[in-house]
């Protein structure tokens, strides 16, 4: 789970390596406006969108110039509509022009992360099903793409390889079998959840004598989840994953599954289209 440590650490960081590949060792064409030439921008979004990154956008003008004064006129998780002001920049001008790229990238590309996820979390906003994220996402993004996710109202599978185990084929096939895997997973980092996957009904009998606390079942049929819903009766927490679409995710929640995948909200965001003028 994210903590606000771990995104303010990553905030400075992204921000700090966003600003390093775009200005160099400065920046010329701002270097062309007087030094003491102020300037006031305004920031709009040209289309509908799910707000997210205004952590991002503020660090990056921290870091560029601490004396620009940012006003926020929405916040994140806010939908908004075409031109719709978000914020508002007072300072030299050079700063507002240096910033404006690496801050519009990361507001563009996290509001397009939180916009599909709510585009998503919204099919299925009458079932019980909860709609998780992926480690399909950009890299350097990790965990700024999963706040996105949280933004649109959907919610985080693991960070990364480090917070929990999910075991798939080739780790059961390399540890000797299911039960093997779990008892390994159990002895050498006790407490941390052990999620496996399934892609058989018998092997869901297996995961559940081995004690996985969520199993994953990989393409699964309609039918087959809601056998493997009864079979597990609570024993365990049930995920469904693999092929998952618009078109097909409303009858995988119907079937009474906890958790759908979707890898589609961090890897098919498409960035909102936001423009910065000079007023």
């Amino acid at each position: 789970m994210l903590t606000q440590q771990d995104l303010k650490d990553t905030i400075i960081q992204s921000v700090a390596l966003a600003l390093a590949e775009d200005i160099g060792d400065g920046d010329i064409t701002a270097r062309l406006i007087p030094a003491t030439q102020s300037g006031h921008a305004r920031v709009i979004t040209r289309q509908n969108a799910v707000v997210c990154g205004t952590d991002w956008v503020n660090e990056v003008f921290r870091q560029v110039d601490p004396a620009v004064q940012l006003s926020w006129h929405v916040r994140d998780g806010q939908s908004v509509v075409g031109d719709q002001l978000l914020f508002e920049a007072r300072g030299a001008a050079r700063s507002l022009l240096t910033a404006e790229r690496a801050a519009l990238n990361f507001l563009q590309t996290l509001s397009g992360t939180a916009s599909i996820s709510r585009h998503y979390a919204d099919l299925v906003k009458d079932t019980g099903v909860r709609l998780l994220d992926t480690r399909k996402t950009l890299p350097g993004l990790r965990r700024a793409q999963k706040y996105a996710v949280s933004c649109g109202g959907c919610f985080n599978h693991r960070i990364g390889l480090y917070d929990a185990f999910l075991i798939k084929e080739n780790h059961i096939l390399a540890c000797g079998g299911i039960d093997a895997a779990i008892r390994t997973a159990r002895a050498n980092e006790p407490g941390k959840p052990v999620e496996l996957e399934v892609e058989t009904l018998a092997q869901l009998e297996e995961a559940l004598a081995a004690g996985a606390d969520i199993v994953m079942l990989d393409n699964f049929s309609l039918d087959d989840m809601r056998t493997a819903v009864k079979i597990t009766a609570g024993k365990a927490k049930l995920e469904a994953s693999g092929g998952i679409s618009e078109d097909t995710l409303y009858a995988i929640a119907e079937t009474g599954v906890d958790y759908i995948s979707i890898g589609a909200l961090t890897k098919h965001c498409q960035a909102v289209d936001l423009s910065l003028r000079l007023v």
